[in-house]
């Protein structure tokens, strides 16, 4: 979108926030035009790991997982304890059957949770996956007991 603009545009010189325009991309599912943007915006900030992560989200979501996994790696050798790489990682570590290697990211994810509704949802999942790598049973509510007319269990 802004690398078309720019390169189309009568106009002077307009910057163009290739990160913002990244993330508009994966919003709408253009996975490899927004892998195009993240990447024009680590040109203007190399190594930065917002971008970073972004990419290996976008890497994700196009199968490219390996390549996912190494940025990710990358992210946290500069921000270890980036909790987004970490729960990005340990799911693609989870995926390649590779649990013992995947519950020291999702206890790192869970050290320091991200806020938020959204977040909730990850916190939870991320939660319940190292109950189960664990062996832990996740406690389930016990079915509701009918009562006896006199107000007893059955």
């Amino acid at each position: 979108m802004g690398f078309w603009k720019k390169l189309f545009s009568s106009n002077d010189v307009q910057e163009v926030d290739y990160y913002a325009e990244g993330l508009e991309l994966m919003s709408v599912g253009k996975y490899h035009d927004a892998l195009t943007s993240f990447r024009l915006a680590l040109r203007e900030s190399p190594q930065d790991p917002s971008i970073l992560q972004q990419v290996a989200m976008a890497y994700t979501r196009i199968g490219m997982t390996d390549q996912a996994a190494k940025t990710y790696r990358q992210v946290l050798e500069q921000k270890p304890h980036s909790a987004g790489a970490h729960y990005g990682l340990a799911f693609l570590l989870l995926r390649d059957g590779k649990s013992e290697e995947a519950i020291p990211h999702l206890e790192q994810f869970l050290a320091a949770p991200p806020d938020g509704p959204e977040a909730q949802r990850h916190v939870e999942h991320a939660r319940r996956t190292l109950a189960e790598l664990r062996g832990e049973a996740a406690a389930e509510p016990e079915p509701p007991q009918e009562l006896s007319p006199g107000g007893e269990a059955r």
